[in-house]
């Protein structure tokens, strides 16, 4: 597989900066992934970020992580929500150029899984979410209780900003297909279990039929 640095994605704000891990192969589908959110030190190297979009190219699939606006190289500042959903539409504008008719997955962990939540589900070329410790009682996730996308979630069972009971409610009201992993003794971060977080990416995905029907 191939780590490429990237300069070029044109963003609403300015260029972002970003990282594209191919798969050997040509991918089966592209996952764009957003990070947790910017004020909280959240980049597109947090580590149990890192580890699901590493777990990506094993299982075939291209993976684009990048940082919103105002973080590290990318151009702009932070904007709570809209500006970032517009970035991500722009990453989502990237993939589909450079890997064209390959399936567009929308990925995120915390902050980031509501933007590429609610941005993905609005987006008719996304084909599955994925969200990472989503704060689903800190946003509005409302966009996924009639969304038909296949949606997976991974939390951590200790996670102690959102808590796995706040999780399962939330899931229930979410309409299939859809499936949710936890992870045992796992907080926010997933500190010290991130590999876990890489794992579980591979389980889930590893045999999803990209295909929309």
């Amino acid at each position: 597989m191939a780590s490429d640095f990237l300069r070029e994605i044109a963003g609403p704000a300015g260029v972002l900066e970003a990282l594209l891990d191919e798969p050997a192969a040509a991918p089966r589908a592209v996952a764009v992934f957003g990070h947790p959110h910017p004020l909280h030190g959240g980049t597109m190297h947090t580590k149990a970020l890192y580890q699901a979009a590493k777990a990506m190219p094993g299982i075939g699939v291209a993976a684009l992580r990048f940082n919103f606006r105002g973080v590290g190289r990318s151009a702009g500042t932070f904007d709570a929500g809209p500006g970032e959903k517009a970035d991500f539409k722009a990453a989502i504008d990237f993939v589909a150029d450079r890997f064209p008719d390959t399936p567009i997955w929308a990925a995120g962990m915390s902050f980031g899984s509501w933007i590429a939540m609610t941005a993905g589900a609005d987006d008719a070329r996304v084909s599955l979410l994925l969200a990472i410790a989503p704060p689903v009682d800190r946003y509005d996730f409302d966009a996924l209780k009639t969304c038909t996308l296949p949606k997976f979630i991974i939390h951590g069972e200790e996670d102690e900003l959102i808590s796995i009971k706040e999780i399962r409610k939330f899931y229930a009201q979410l309409p299939e297909p859809k499936e949710l992993v936890t992870i045992e003794y796992a907080n926010h971060l997933f500190e010290g279990k991130t590999p876990l977080v890489g794992e579980a990416v591979e389980d889930l995905l590893a045999d999803f039929n990209t295909v929309r029907t």
